[in-house]
This record gives structure tokens, sequence and C-alpha cells, in this order.
């Protein structure tokens, strides 16, 4: 199968294409607007490649990609609708239009409606059929290759059962645009083994990287909703898709989508229910927002790093190994708020009396400045600055043996502040670190850009009256 890399790169190519297209008969038509001169092939030349216009050709398409990117196009290079990516284009392209025609065009032809009307649409119209245009060469060339079968999906299934067997037989009779090859089954522990030959689940992680695994098709003979989290847990450190049969489901969560259009119907559990749109303003938010916050909060972070120092010995930063996005780790950052060695004895949980805080921390912690730092790790796409709190592998493990669903949190990236952290607050035991996980769920299944700004508007309250534990 295509690298989707290599798709990707298509995609990026044949819009940087159409866009410097689309800008030139655009100026084309400018020039056959203005009365500046008699109309000649030479005096058309003249025009199109004068200066400005040139620094407008060369601009404007990376602009106009950057719109795109914005908009999710390049997100998932295979699998696309083309009756969606119609939509998709027209949204973008009227937004380019306008865009296009308030920073260009106000000038021109400001008393006369009509004329503005016809501008905005003949615009619209150059940009909207050649990016179409363009996107569905592309589109349909894939879509050839899947129908020819010459693209497979490359997939391992989890399970040995005959029921696994069974769901694997289907997808490789499928009538559906995609089409799947089986590499291997993997045993499930205490399951049945329907066939020798399948491999250990302790293999899988290996075997899908020197393989190059496109997706993990999780077929349980148990479909219980313990038991299919729990092997989701296991399964997301490798990250690729895990995806399920719909009906080997007994249990659904709304931010779990069926996202293939062309293939065997299978439920994506790694998916996150925000479109790619926003998942790309989303992160631009918080790249732009974390940069803007680390820049201005510098002198604040001086003045609080001088407290922490003078308050207690010991570094003024504090790291320590969280799980993240896929189960990943990473190092957290915040300002020191205990003595060191304050978990010689081992992980534990803070509460509000408790003695390892620092006066210096017991202030900031009040109104949450110690984690401030933190926006370090947005910037480099570790957090966000709004997910669910992301927490050590030691108290993971004890959460998901109570409950299970925590698994569904590692399909964002966790973020500095969370709906639990707004409604909840601090957990000093595990009980309470379940119960505010149950918010950061509900987070999960309703995430969007509005949500995001209610949480920070929500924590920004909780801070200045000083409600941070």
């Amino acid at each position: 199968m295509a690298s989707a890399r290599l798709e990707r790169l298509k995609l990026v190519l044949t819009d940087w294409i159409t866009a410097n297209i689309s800008v030139m008969l655009f100026n084309l038509y400018r020039y056959m607007e203005s009365s500046w001169t008699p109309f000649s092939y030479e005096s058309a030349i003249n025009y199109i490649f004068m200066p400005k216009l040139c620094v407008e050709q060369a601009i404007i398409p990376l602009c106009l990609l950057g719109l795109y990117w914005l908009s999710g196009f390049y997100n998932t290079p295979f699998g696309k609708s083309r009756f969606n990516e119609f939509l998709n284009t027209a949204v973008i392209s009227a937004i380019s239009t306008i865009l296009i025609h308030l920073a260009l065009l106000t000038n021109d032809q400001m008393n006369d409606i009509a004329a503005n009307v016809l501008q905005i649409l003949i615009i619209f119209t150059i940009f909207f059929s050649l990016t179409f245009l363009g996107r569905i060469i592309v589109i349909n060339n894939q879509i050839k290759h899947f129908k020819s079968r010459d693209w497979k999906y490359s997939a391992v299934v989890v399970g040995n059962s005959e029921k696994a067997h069974a769901l694997a037989s289907k997808m490789l009779d499928s009538k559906a645009v995609t089409s799947y090859s089986i590499e291997g089954f993997f045993k499930i522990p205490g399951e049945s083994d329907f066939d020798s030959d399948a491999l250990d689940l302790d293999n899988l992680a290996d075997f899908c990287r020197d393989k190059k695994i496109d997706q993990i098709i999780l077929a349980p003979e148990k479909s219980e909703e313990e038991n299919v989290l729990n092997l989701v847990y296991r399964l997301f450190p490798i990250g690729k898709p895990i995806k399920l049969s719909p009906d080997m489901m007994n249990f659904m969560n709304s931010s779990i989508k069926l996202n293939d259009i062309y293939g065997f119907p299978l439920v994506d559990l790694t998916h996150s229910s925000m479109s790619e749109s926003e998942k790309n303003i989303k992160r631009t938010i918080d790249v732009v927002a974390s940069a803007v916050t680390l820049v201005v909060l510098s002198p604040l972070f001086l003045a609080l790093a001088l407290r922490v120092k003078s308050d207690s010995k010991g570094s003024v930063f504090y790291r320590q190994e969280r799980i993240g996005l896929k189960e990943r780790p990473f190092q957290i950052i915040k300002f020191r708020t205990m003595y060191v060695n304050a978990e010689e004895n081992g992980p534990q949980l803070s509460s509000d009396e408790d003695p390892r805080v620092t006066k210096s921390g017991r202030f900031m912690r009040k109104y949450r400045l110690d984690e401030l730092p933190q926006f370090w790790n947005v910037l480099k796409g570790e957090m966000s600055i709004v997910g669910p709190r992301p927490e050590r592998k030691f108290f993971i493990n004890k959460i998901v043996e109570r409950a299970p669903y925590y698994t569904l949190l590692y399909q964002a990236r966790p973020g500095i502040t969370s709906w639990g952290m707004v409604k909840y607050g601090y957990a000093s035991k595990i009980e309470e670190m379940i119960e505010r996980s149950k918010y950061d769920l509900l987070y999960i299944s309703n995430m969007s850009i509005l949500v995001d700004f209610k949480i920070m508007l929500y924590t920004v309250l909780t801070i200045l009256e000083g409600k941070g534990k």
C-alpha cells in the first residue's frame, strides 16, 4: 500500500499547484476589470508580473495551504469521501474568497454592491473549481487503487478464537472498496486458540513495527466492557489505530466513531470526537497561546523561581514522568512545591495539609501557579492547554483495575487544566482520582473548541478565587 506520507505530499502539492493557477487567473481577472490600459497580450503579461502581484503570487498559495491545513484536509490522506470533500472545499474556498476580497479588493468597487457580489462569485468559482478538480483527481486515483486491490490495509487480529477468525474471513471476503491483508493472529490470554500458529500478544509491538502494520483489529472472544478496555489499555502504546467490529460492542461512547467510509465497518477506539479541523485549530491555539504566555509571564516565572529557591533547598523545577496521548510517557515540568526527597518512600498523593509541601508551594498550589511551566510541555506537543490531567503509571494501574474506562482518556493529549480539575479539583486518594476521571471521560465525549474555552474560563475564575486546592 502507498505511504500515507507520500499521499499527503500529493495532496499538498496538488493544492499548491491549483492555488498558484487560481491566483494567476485571479490576477488576470483583475487585469480584465481594470481600465488602466487597452487590452493586449503584452500588457496582460506586464500586469500579472508586476512586483506587487509577484509577491502576492508567492504568498497567497502558502496562506491557502495554511487554511487547508487548518481545515484538517491533510490529517487523513486515505479514505476520503468525494461528497464530503466537495462540501469541505466549498467552505474553505468561501472563506479564502472573503479573506482575499477583504485584503486585496476592498478599495476597488466599494460603492458598487452588485459589482462586489459578482467579483466575489467569480473569485470563489476560480478557487473552488480548480482546488476541487485537483483534489478529486488524487482521491479518484486512490479509490481506483483500492477497488483494484492494489492497495490494502495491512492488519493484525488480536484474538485467536473461532470468532476472531470468522471476523477476519468476513473482512477478507468483503466487497467494500477498501480491503485488508491479515498479517497475523495474536492470542489473548485466557481465551481459546483456534490456530496453533498464532503469536503471543507480548510480541505484537515488535511485529507491528517490523511488518509496518496499519491497523490492529480487536476481536476478543468475550466482548464485555472490562475485557475490551483492558485490551485497549495494553494496545495503546503501540501507536496504531485499534478497531473493533460494531457487533462485538455492548458499550458505546459518543467519542467512538465509525470513520472508514470505504472499508469493512469497524469502530475506531482510538479516534477522538473532535473533527480533524477542530484538532488542528486546537493545536494552533495551544502553540500560539503557550508561546505568548511563556514570553509575557517570564517576569512572573523569574519571581516564582526566586521564591522557590529561597524557600527550600533543591531545584526550581520539578520533572516527573506522566502518561500522555496514546499512553506515551513524557516528562511533565512544574515549579517545585515539595521538599527534596518527598517521595523517598514511594509514590504518594498530596492532601490539603501535606507536610511535604513547602510554604511557597502551598501558595503556588492555591493559585495553580506551579502548573505554569507546563506551557512548555504544550509547546512541545506533549500536552494541550485543556485535556484530561496526566497521571503517573503507578496510579493509572490502580485506577484501571477498578475503572477500565480510564483507558479511553488516552484518545486526547493531557491538559494543564481539565473538566475534572474544574469540577472536582485535586485528588488525595485513588477513589477521588476515579471520580475525577468521570468528568474527563465526559470531556472526551464532548470535545470541542467551545468546551475548551468554557473550561479555560472556569479555570481562570478558580485561580482568581484561590480555589486551586
